[in-house]
């Protein structure tokens, strides 16, 4: 991902090679999504016959000054990328475009043809650059907006630990906005707080005027250094961060495992052997790490252009949340269940019937307990075996229950069974009086 030390790059390459030569032809992207706010042909227009006076950049952001306003400028995004025909200007970590690919490539958002046949393209792969044509690009927004910036307008020391003590968020969410200070994206963030031996997660506030001074220092050294060699990682210092933090699974660097966060909203690379989060902050953050530690890391290298792996974290906390709102429909549910129970006895009838695997039989039965158990399902039951016996007469008695055939293995209707029997036998001898039975039995007699 381009950022300070790239867009500085890029703005040197334009500097050294087109300074003093008139734009002769422009092609711009019909993409408004990165061409802001003016079509392709008034963005051409404004362009073509003028001669480029200066290039200039703050932070991630980068302008081309012309013989008259407005100028183009250039927000970088994630990919976006300066690339002179002919001339080799810095590649990044993750290139958006190859050398052997078509030109101007097919991701080019403004393609410039100058009076000596140099040709310049910006292109962005991932459309997250921003392209816009303003008349003065410092006095409005983004480059308005911007922190000082990192390598031209250092901050003193004092300055520096006053800033971070008026600010209660975590150290890489600071250094990664930028209109605290611009031009420090991801990358640079995970290098100087490794060389600091800072955790990411440190709150600025409480970080002494001693590490603050330390940080300080790194962040200038880096920049410095990056800059120094146009922006070439190859060129990078061996024991930096910057190259271990990359792969598909967290390394090492220098002997010292590599681990992934989230810190700013970000993936976040850190050694925990080296970056510890002090003070008060040590207690909070180890309860975090019990409740989200970092699962797996994935990183799609399909086609190199993912800015760096991203992190699938096991938040105990949010489980926990999901299980209270589970449990809390589960007892919604039983209290719906049990109060249609008392209204509804064919209702439990039918649902045992329905269950004719074993253990669905034995789970059933089991969360029966809780809205009054087996028994009171049976006396259910037989209360109503019982009101239909009285009801239907000796000759329906006769020609036994249908129910009878259903479900001859289960153990619930069996009992079923038995208890309309023994209301068939009650009903009997009490079909008629106990006076006319002894009537009958005198005229026998």
């Amino acid at each position: 991902m381009p950022e300070l030390p790239e867009v500085e790059a890029a703005r040197r390459a334009i500097e050294d090679h087109c300074i003093g030569k008139k734009i002769v032809k422009a092609i711009i992207a019909d993409d408004p999504k990165v061409i802001d706010g003016v079509s392709p042909d008034d963005f051409r227009a404004s362009l073509e016959g003028k001669t480029i006076v200066a290039a200039y950049r703050k932070g991630k952001n980068m302008w081309i000054e012309l013989d008259s306003s407005p100028f183009p400028t250039f927000q970088f995004g994630m990919a976006g990328a300066i690339y002179i025909k002919g001339v080799a200007v810095t590649k990044y970590k993750r290139s958006a475009v190859k050398d052997d690919d078509e030109w101007p490539s097919k991701y080019s958002k403004v393609f410039l043809e100058l009076d000596d046949g140099l040709e310049l393209s910006f292109t962005d792969k991932r459309r997250f650059a921003r392209v816009r044509l303003l008349k003065n690009p410092v006095s409005v927004p983004p480059i308005s907006e911007l922190g000082p910036d990192a390598l031209l307008e250092p901050m003193t020391v004092d300055e520096f630990y006053k800033a971070f003590s008026k600010k209660k968020i975590g150290v890489k969410a600071l250094l990664l906005d930028q209109s605290f200070i611009s031009g420090i994206g991801n990358w640079i963030a995970d290098e100087v707080l490794y060389q600091a031996r800072i955790h990411p997660m440190q709150t600025a506030s409480i970080i002494s005027k001693e590490d603050c001074a330390t940080l300080l220092k790194c962040i200038n050294e880096v920049t410095e250094f990056a800059v120094e060699v146009d922006a070439d990682c190859s060129r990078f210092p061996s024991e930096w961060l910057f190259h271990y933090r990359w792969g598909k699974k967290p390394g090492k660097v220098n002997g010292k495992k590599i681990e992934f966060i989230t810190a700013g909203g970000r993936t976040s690379a850190f050694v925990p052997d080296l970056q510890k989060i002090v003070g008060a902050e040590s207690a909070k953050a180890a309860g975090k790490r019990q409740q989200g530690k970092v699962k797996r890391v994935k990183h799609n290298d399909s086609d190199g252009e993912d800015e760096e792996p991203e992190i699938e974290e096991a938040e105990a906390g949010k489980s926990k949340g999901k299980q209270r709102g589970t449990d809390n429909k589960r007892a919604s549910t039983n209290k719906k269940l049990k109060g249609s129970n008392g209204d509804n006895d064919e209702n439990d009838n039918d649902n045992d019937e329905g269950l004719k695997n074993p253990s669905e039989k034995a789970k059933h039965s089991g969360s029966s307990k809780g809205k009054g158990g087996n028994q009171e399902k049976k006396a259910r039951a037989n209360m109503a075996a019982k009101r239909k016996l009285e009801e239907s007469g000796d000759d329906e008695d006769d020609d036994g229950s249908e129910g009878d055939d259903d479900n001859e293995g289960g153990k619930d209707r069996k009992l079923s069974s038995k208890t309309k029997s023994k209301g068939k036998k009650t009903t009997k001898r009490t079909a008629e009086p106990r006076q006319t039975r002894n009537k009958l039995s005198n005229k026998q007699k």
